[in-house]
């Protein structure tokens, strides 16, 4: 059974909404990684463990990171 037209533009915008919403609620949950990453690494400064001062890309401190989990 096809819908009409007003079903079919209901479903999209329903859809839209909803993916809006899933999609501020992963920017929020990658604010709060960022957060925590940061609080770690402020921590292994602190414990003497050089890390890049100014991993200008997330990328960079990713493998950095991997770097140093992987040597414990």
């Amino acid at each position: 059974m096809e819908m009409n037209k007003d079903e079919t533009i209901g479903f999209h915008k329903g859809s839209l909404t909803t993916l809006l919403k899933e999609r501020q609620e992963l920017a929020r949950m990658i604010q709060i990684v960022d957060q925590l990453i940061t609080a770690h690494a402020k921590s292994l400064e602190q414990m003497g463990v050089k890390l890049d001062k100014a991993p200008a890309k997330k990328e960079n401190m990713d493998e950095k990171l991997e770097d140093i989990l992987d040597s414990s």
